[in-house]
């Protein structure tokens, strides 16, 4: 299992740990009912090794990121970021990506278990193309702070007066004699900004006394906040098998650039105006959480699954991400859950929720 940096650091702070995709990360610190508060009133840090940065450099990169990628990258300027997909030849997801333009390169921020293969796919479209894949890993991690006060806590920790304000901007910021960058993204439906920080500046920044003043979120307080704000996670709601038109990730791609990989499967489903079944949230009108893989019926037949639920403190119920059949995606839709082999009643929500 892979660590974070920050794990002896964590493990001081009270850290209770969970393995999670070949990565053992903080479950919580100790209440994450207060981690949770902490997000949705002020801010928290949340430790996310277990992403990774791909570095694209060349004087094709440009062009050939345009044809590999699900989003137009070619309009992007210095210091602004687009979502995207690396999708395969049938037009389904590889990994979901976020891509970074900076002042003589691309980055694409991902997560880490996904980057070997993602590495791999790209190299096999390298022919003539002057391009290089730099996988950043072991030099870089990231760390982020979400809440509605985020952009003030990121002011206390690094003097930064003025951080990106668009969504996906970024900047590269001076510290310590180092470089770090910030880019504004949010994993938990609060405002937020991820710091992509050399690993031998990370220790000495999250230890400095305006870090400290800062609670640190573990991964069950961050599931809670991901499902609550309707973001898919890749391998829980979506995975090799899945359609990127089935996902509620519309904003990763363009219907109006040129040709790009998996490009004819998505321009098909997009004319015909639908796909058969679609990522969509559920409220559960019980108050035992489902699981995921649990059916959704219509009567006596199967018309979903769940991928994602939890008992959500906004909502004041238990909530779901899944996929359902086309034709009971009206938001409001009554269906039934089936769980532990009784059924329950749950209503059809457009994300986020």
């Amino acid at each position: 299992m892979k660590q974070s940096p920050l794990h002896d650091f964590h493990q001081g702070n009270g850290a209770a740990f969970v393995e999670r995709n070949g990565w053992t990360l903080p479950a919580h610190f100790g209440d994450s009912a207060t981690e949770y508060d902490a997000v949705r009133t002020g801010a928290g840090w949340v430790d996310l090794a277990d992403r990774a940065a791909l570095e694209v450099t060349g004087p094709d990169s440009m062009e050939w990121l345009q044809g590999m990628l699900s989003n137009d990258v070619q309009r992007l300027s210095a210091g602004t970021g687009v979502p995207a997909a690396v999708l395969n030849i049938q037009g389904k997801i590889l990994a979901d990506v976020c891509v970074l333009r900076t002042e003589n390169a691309f980055l694409m921020i991902l997560d880490e278990p996904l980057a070997p293969g993602v590495v791999e796919h790209l190299n096999r479209y390298l022919i003539a193309d002057e391009v290089e894949i730099a996988d950043l890993s072991g030099e870089f991690s990231v760390a982020s702070i979400q809440g509605p006060r985020a952009a003030g806590a990121l002011a206390d920790v690094l003097g930064l007066d003025a951080p990106p304000a668009a969504k996906l901007s970024h900047a590269q910021v001076e510290r310590a004699g180092g470089r770090l960058r910030v880019l504004r993204t949010s994993h938990t439906g609060e405002p937020g900004f991820d710091l992509i920080v050399p690993e031998d500046l990370l220790q000495g920044m999250v230890e400095a006394p305006a870090s400290r003043a800062i609670p640190w979120i573990g991964l069950d307080a961050q599931e809670t906040l991901r499902i609550e704000a309707g973001i898919p996670r890749y391998g829980i709601d979506m995975d090799a098998d899945t359609l990127l038109l089935e996902t509620c990730l519309e904003n990763a791609v363009s219907f109006t650039k040129g040709c790009y990989l998996g490009q004819e499967t998505v321009e098909r489903i997009h004319s015909r105006g639908h796909v058969n079944r679609k990522l969509t949230g559920f409220k559960i009108e019980r108050a035992q959480v489902p699981d995921a893989g649990d059916s959704v019926l219509d009567g006596d037949r199967t018309i979903g699954r769940l991928t994602s639920a939890v008992a959500s403190p906004r909502f004041g119920c238990p909530i779901a991400l899944g996929y359902l059949h086309r034709d009971y995606l009206e938001p409001g839709t009554v269906v039934a859950v089936q769980h532990d082999g009784r059924t329950v009643r749950a209503t059809v929500q457009a994300l986020p929720f």
